[in-house]
């Protein structure tokens, strides 16, 4: 059956992307997150085919904030400008003290 076809070529040629791309404003929102916290640490999540390459910033009482970054790079030269630690959270997982904040603030972060 050609529609079969068709749509394979066409799956080929768009891009299965669903999300934005990293912006100036979400790499400002975390540079902006790190000079307002203090004990903040990065937790680099890897792009998907739904979503760009994201940050999660985790301050010292758990408060914290996901942002695109656009590519692992990205997220280091940030972390580094303010000597910030950076983990991949595919190897560490996210810090208790997260869980335990938006347990406190489920308003935050209801989606």
């Amino acid at each position: 059956m050609s529609w079969f076809n068709r749509r394979s070529r066409g799956a080929e040629a768009t891009p299965t992307k669903l999300d934005r791309e990293a912006t100036r404003d979400d790499l400002a929102a975390l540079e902006a997150f790190v000079a307002t916290r203090r004990g903040v640490e990065f937790y680099l999540e890897p792009e998907t085919t739904a979503t760009d390459t994201t940050v999660v910033a985790i301050a010292h009482d758990g408060e914290w904030i996901r942002r695109r970054t656009g590519t692992p790079r990205a997220a280091g030269t940030i972390a580094r400008k303010h000597a910030v630690p950076l983990y991949e959270a595919a190897r560490t997982g996210y810090p208790e003290r997260m869980r335990t904040w938006s347990r406190a603030h489920p308003e935050r972060h209801a989606r």
